[in-house]
């Protein structure tokens, strides 16, 4: 008799522990055992379910039938995974916190989920515990091994509901670059969908009959390691290589020791790799294809020529799921456009302008997607939780509105340009913030760069790029003869209007938990430098390139 619900994560893995029984499921490298503490070596789905079995005991006194979470910080160890698939199997949401939060994160995550219990590493349960007296709540927190408490049922705590495909899985957090961080409820439904549109893929991304090997350092409170990594091992009886974090230095060697097969990456691990200093054994591994997404337009061919395998370039969000993803898994992949593939025939995709009027090809504009059929949100989040009006406002007119701007060129491909909310608008003129930093970052001189919009009383906003300098602090050096110097070599590369108008060295810049770089941070950061001495006016280098006579 089975112990998980057909249609759940956790039945996933009932079947796969029988199918799988000593195939590897995870494997935790000597580099990540070291960094964490804990053992290394594979855990085969055998163990894998025995493990989970034994968690659903622990955790079935405090099931009570109806919608619960419990709230769970357990970084990409082995027990993030168990705990989540235990709880899973008991019909009870995992609410993965992110490890870099602090008290008011902390503290509004665990008030916003409604979680009754949290379970967390030893080193960080006196201080959830103080969140939690700071908060009010009444939940309890216990570390890793400690006896569960009782919990009462929860009065007026709803039904689940009647599939259970449709109950929630988990609630992930968005990055809460526009205000407070919104929690997206995701269904089982949502999770196997994915396994499957991955498995389906075919082509560059076409899958191991015998077994692949994902390696991804991407944390588990997103939906790429959680939903994407896991979901497509789990379906295809594969072995995921969770690591604590991306280590540039030791990267090559955890791929190739792990007999990785497969690399979930985001855009700034290869312009990282291809910074790093040639080594003969970059090439020893056995990777057959990346999958992620923002890799560098100059980037992507170098990637590719000097460590050997494809990186394929895929969009989704949290909230679309597989539903509406699209990805460049076949060729021609036009790398170095920002090309993400097209849509495939169960996708719904408009491009429109501020209007909702459709833009025409090779027109940026934002894109809006659906399931297509009699089910528009079909394998979509189940909505924001707490939050009816934002979901419908996502929803206006039948479509979700994702927020990034797209064009769609002659051949019908996708080609991302940025997040609408990154969009600078200069004079008339729309600047995506990321064609900046990619091609201040192939300055010799320059380590990271981030650029924002900053208010302009006569052009609306101008270019302000925030520049991690190669070697040296922000200080060092003639900062203003090398903020000329950027800005000049933008000249030379891009229409002047986008080049730099104002430029801050800085000693770091603001990141999240998956190293892409903290856009509402950077604002901030942004803001508070404008105002100060070391801020570089350079907007007199900017203008026009003559036109030249006939």
């Amino acid at each position: 008799m089975s112990v998980a619900a057909p249609g759940t994560v956790a039945r996933v893995l009932e079947d796969a522990a029988h199918r799988h029984g000593d195939k590897p499921f995870l494997r935790i490298t000597r580099d990540t055992a070291e960094r964490t503490g804990i053992e290394a070596g594979d855990l085969s789905y055998a163990e894998a379910w025995d493990r989970t079995r034994a968690l659903i005991g622990d955790f079935s006194a405090i099931a009570d039938g109806g919608p619960q979470r419990v709230a769970l910080l357990l970084e990409n160890r082995p027990e993030m995974f168990l705990h989540w698939l235990a709880l899973n199997a008991l019909g009870i949401s995992a609410a993965p916190l992110n490890p870099a939060w602090r008290s008011a994160e902390l503290g509004y995550a665990l008030a916003h989920s409604e979680s009754r219990l949290v379970i967390a590493l030893p080193t960080r349960v006196a201080e959830l515990r103080d969140v939690v007296r700071q908060e009010g709540l009444d939940v309890p927190v216990r570390a890793l091994g400690e006896d569960l408490p009782k919990l009462p049922s929860r009065p007026g705590g709803g039904q689940q509901p009647e599939d259970p495909a449709d109950r929630e899985c988990a609630l992930l957090y968005t990055s809460g670059t526009t205000g407070k961080p919104k929690g997206c409820m995701l269904s089982n439904r949502y999770f196997t969908m994915i396994g499957h549109w991955y498995t389906a893929l075919g082509g560059l991304c076409a899958l191991d009959r015998d077994g692949d090997c994902v390696i991804t350092p991407l944390p588990m409170h997103h939906m790429n390691a959680m939903a994407c990594s896991t979901m497509v091992m789990l379906v295809n009886g594969g072995c995921i290589v969770p690591l604590d974090r991306f280590h540039p230095r030791s990267w090559w060697r955890e791929v190739r020791e792990s007999g990785a097969t497969i690399v979930h990456y985001l855009g700034v691990m290869p312009a990282i790799l291809l910074k790093l200093e040639e080594d003969p054994a970059e090439r020893r591994h056995r990777v057959r294809f990346g999958f992620g997404a923002g890799v560098g337009s100059r980037q992507h061919v170098p990637f590719e020529e000097r460590f050997g395998f494809p990186l394929v370039e895929a969009w989704a969000m949290t909230e679309t799921g597989a539903s509406a993803a699209m990805i460049a898994n076949h060729e021609p992949r036009k790398r170095g456009t920002a090309c993400f593939g097209r849509p495939l025939p169960a996708v719904d995709a408009r491009i429109v302008d501020d209007r909702a009027n459709e833009v025409p090809v090779d027109r940026p504009g934002e894109l809006w997607v659906r399931h297509a059929g009699g089910d528009p949100r079909l394998g979509f989040f189940s909505g924001y939780f707490r939050d009816a009006a934002a979901t419908e406002s996502a929803w206006e007119g039948g479509w979700f509105h994702t927020g990034d701007i797209v064009a769609r060129d002659a051949d019908g491909d996708m080609h991302f340009v940025d997040r609408k909310s990154n969009m600078i608008r200069r004079s008339g003129e729309n600047i995506a913030a990321v064609e900046v930093e990619g091609v201040l970052a192939e300055h010799d001189a320059v380590a990271e760069a981030g650029v924002v919009a900053a208010p302009d009383e006569i052009r609306g906003d101008e270019v302000f790029a925030c520049i991690r300098r190669k070697g040296g602090s922000a200080d060092s050096g003639d900062t203003q003869s090398l903020a000329e110097e950027l800005v000049r070599y933008c000249l030379k590369r891009l229409a002047y209007f986008k080049a730099p108008g104002y430029v801050a060295f800085v000693d770091a810049l603001p990141h999240t938990t998956t190293e892409k770089l903290d856009r509402a941070a950077l604002k901030v950061l942004a803001a508070d430098l404008l105002d100060r001495a070391d801020c570089l006016d350079t907007r007199a280098l900017k203008r026009p390139v003559p036109s030249r006579a006939a």
